[in-house]
């Protein structure tokens, strides 16, 4: 079983009870919301990948004010052939504060669309586990930046 690791960096943005989200569009194309972010490049400082992503995914500037914690989750994924891998993502979560640029759409990424959602719609989206991650991180503010959910 070959092993996979994938970091990445994410921000939760908070502005007038809204969180900024972006929809992610899965491989075989089914779209949930997300937190806006994604995987740190070789050699990549894990903040200079959350202001690339988020301008990349949002059309936002972002200023990551505070480290919020960082999650750890493994899953089995199958690839080609028949195999197996055993992947093990590390999400670094930030708090971000927008500073400039204008909301759009990425293009030609892995995600369609970002948008601002009130905080009390979240639980009626289509979304991942990081978004309810990140929120209770971002809430808690827990002293190790772990969050308890999902179940471990």
């Amino acid at each position: 079983m070959n092993k996979e690791l994938r970091v990445a960096a994410y921000a939760v943005c908070v502005r007038d009870e809204q969180v900024l989200l972006a929809r992610w569009v899965a491989g075989d194309g089914t779209k949930r919301w997300t937190l806006p972010g994604g995987g740190m490049d070789h050699a990549e400082d894990p903040v200079d990948t959350v202001v690339r992503e988020l301008d990349e995914e949002t059309g936002y500037t972002v200023e990551p004010v505070r480290l919020l914690g960082i999650d750890s989750i493994t899953r089995r994924y199958p690839r080609k052939l028949g195999m197996f891998a055993d992947f093990h993502g590390l999400r670094i979560v930030y708090e971000g504060r927008i500073t400039g640029g204008e909301l759009r759409p990425e293009q030609g990424g892995s995600t369609d669309l970002a948008a601002w959602h009130p905080l009390t719609a979240v639980d009626d989206l289509q979304r991942v586990e990081l978004v309810d991650v990140g929120l209770e991180l971002w809430r808690d503010r827990p002293p190790l930046g772990r969050a308890s959910f999902p179940a471990r």
